[in-house]
């Protein structure tokens, strides 16, 4: 097995009063050249946007697009026509494609709205645009691994382009399980929402990053009430 361990105080971070990010992997301003990408994972930002503010109109084309809101109501808005509020207990994922436009505010004046936003390199270029959300918090399961992304329609979650299966780990104190990586040559990379994980000597804390390849599975564990997010992705990137 091999491993990256990512400490959350070595992200790289903005700050423009109404906007606190934190890029796990370059992004905007921020530039690492040891931190572009883990496999086909290309960003995971940890975001946190005040009252009343958010991001314009702005475009994305041929990437994978997910959004896992924390804390707070984010309205999204696109140029395909839809428009809605997310919130903890749901997923959102858009696939840019060949092009689209959207907008994400904090629809309260009164506190900050925070969320993951993840994007994943798609399989292929050039694909229709498309834009889906779902409630998943009716189906959570505690001390177990929740399916909440996948490359198929018909499978537990939402859907993109790509061989890519994320799962929600919501374990309570001293649970352990058994994670199988889901494609011959996949890696996985775990980012702890809340708490403490451990995978092997490894101690990961709240917003830390590990990413593992080589593997076909490994050991889970939480020294602590713990929710972490797997992403379990090709190591390839595809030729775009």
């Amino acid at each position: 097995m091999n491993a990256v361990y990512h400490a959350a105080n070595s992200r790289g971070h903005a700050d423009h009063g109404w906007l606190k990010s934190n890029h796990t992997f370059s992004f905007a301003n921020y530039y690492n050249r040891d931190r572009m990408h883990f496999g086909v994972l290309r960003v995971v930002n940890d975001d946190h946007v005040e009252g009343g503010k958010g991001f314009g109109t702005h475009p994305h084309n041929d990437m994978e697009i997910i959004t896992i809101p924390l804390e707070g109501d984010l309205e999204h808005r696109d140029s395909m026509g839809h428009g809605g509020i997310i919130r903890k207990g749901d997923v959102q994922v858009m696939s840019a494609g060949t092009g689209i436009t959207h907008s994400e505010f904090n629809t309260n004046s009164d506190r900050p709205v925070k969320f993951l936003q993840i994007w994943v390199f798609p399989r292929e270029k050039g694909v229709e645009p498309r834009y889906s959300q779902m409630h998943i918090a009716d189906h959570a399961l505690l001390n177990d691994f929740q399916q909440i992304v996948s490359p198929h329609s018909d499978e537990e979650g939402v859907w993109i382009h790509q061989d890519a299966w994320f799962h929600l780990a919501r374990f309570d104190k001293d649970v352990s399980r058994e994670y199988r990586v889901r494609k011959p040559g996949n890696g996985v990379y775990i980012f702890v929402i809340k708490g403490q994980a451990r995978v092997g000597e490894q101690l990961l804390n709240e917003r830390d990053g590990y990413g593992i390849w080589n593997a076909d599975s490994f050991t889970l564990e939480s020294p602590e009430d713990a929710e972490i997010l797997l992403m379990d992705i090709p190591m390839e990137l595809p030729q775009l």
